[in-house]
């Protein structure tokens, strides 16, 4: 069905105005963009190189091949647009899509119900649906590049009480309006995701899917800066081998290597070098840290082994967990801004039967992100 140019303009303006797009000016814009383009019958032949140049003022060097945000942006902004259609716009007439494949939008009247029964509303995805989603986006990330997880409003995973300990931990990761991204590193040798990886998302993807919506999946080989500096950004997984992400951790005193931790300026009780055992014992390291220019949030689980890597997911999104490690980190002087922490695990069969503290670095003074040195 044909629509007049005047109820188009109208759905436009209700989308522009929804609590969905209000606060992310970035995705205004190239909706107008797109918008426009498609409704002038001139979409079909945009390219992603134009499409830079033309929103995100890149420059004529801009290289779609190496610097993937417009492909994160258009991503984000057909997530934008499914979750104005699950909430706000659930009963609008009009309905704007972007169907994958290319930048031309649709506008489509939504379809009379043919009986008279009231339409069902959309059911949320379970807890487990999401996981299972979500580690098959691993797996296709791990061959294919580049996907998307979009969290549906989702029940509280798996009756997880929110603590104030936990709401220490997240708060500043989700009180911010800044996109939030889940990077999963990759192995040196295969460049694909491990194991422990993928089981420390699924438990990141229960525990965050109903506490903060249009979380970005994606490899740490396919992330670039810009995308770092607009995100706040979760790193999972072992960053040995991995040169970006060691370039990110620049600075920091405890370092993950191949056999284990570095502790690289002792205090006096505490060990330079924590070796992982190959069968039951490990270690993980937790690191906050301020984003590139100080913008923004980078957080890093990190581990040799699949259990280590668990055992610091568990360990931010496990009520009891978190009310000891908390507890550690406070001092007189208040909870660090930035820190590390180191934790001993040990696991059976792969899996972490005993998560406990070992020491901490409070890093609040820490200028290397924030001056981009």
């Amino acid at each position: 069905m044909v629509l007049e140019a005047e109820a188009t303009h109208a759905q436009m303006q209700r989308i522009l105005q929804s609590k969905a797009f209000r606060t992310s000016e970035v995705h205004r814009n190239l909706l107008i963009y797109l918008a426009e383009k498609s409704l002038a019958g001139t979409a079909d032949g945009l390219k992603e190189y134009t499409v830079g140049l033309d929103v995100f003022a890149k420059p004529p060097s801009f290289d779609p091949r190496q610097e993937s945000a417009v492909r994160m942006h258009v991503a984000r902004l057909r997530q934008k647009l499914a979750e104005y259609y699950r909430t706000e716009g659930a009963g609008d007439a009009v309905i704007v899509d972007l169907p994958k494949g290319g930048f031309k939008m649709t506008f489509e009247q939504r379809p009379a119900s043919i009986d008279h029964e009231p339409a069902a509303r959309p059911t949320h995805r379970s807890v487990l649906l999401l996981g299972i989603a979500l580690a098959l986006a691993i797996l296709v990330a791990s061959f294919l590049g580049f996907r998307l997880w979009r969290t549906e409003q989702a029940p509280d995973t798996a009756g997880t009480q929110w603590t104030p300990e936990l709401q220490q931990l997240w708060g500043p990761l989700l009180s911010s309006n800044r996109p939030l991204m889940l990077c999963l590193t990759t192995s040196k040798e295969s460049g694909s995701t491990g194991a422990g990886t993928a089981s420390g998302a699924f438990l990141l993807g229960q525990f965050l899917a109903s506490r903060k919506p249009n979380i970005m999946l994606t490899r740490s080989d396919l992330v670039s800066m810009p995308e770092v500096t607009m995100d706040n950004v979760i790193f999972l997984g072992s960053s040995t081998g991995n040169r970006q992400i060691q370039a990110l951790s620049a600075g920091q005193p405890i370092v993950l290597e191949p056999e284990g931790i570095r502790n690289l300026k002792p205090r006096p009780g505490e060990p330079a070098f924590i070796s992982d055992s190959p069968t039951e014992e490990s270690h993980a390291l937790i690191s906050l840290m301020p984003g590139i220019y100080g913008h923004g949030e980078l957080l890093y689980f990190s581990g040799n082994q699949i259990a280590s890597v668990m055992a610091a997911v568990q360990a931010f999104t496990d009520p009891t967990l978190a009310r000891t490690l908390v507890s550690k980190l406070t001092t007189p002087a208040g909870f660090p801004r930035y820190y590390q922490v180191v934790l001993k695990v040990k696991s059976m069969d792969n899996m972490p039967i005993e998560i406990s503290y070992m020491f901490h670095r409070d890093l609040s003074s820490l200028k290397v992100q924030a001056s981009g040195k």
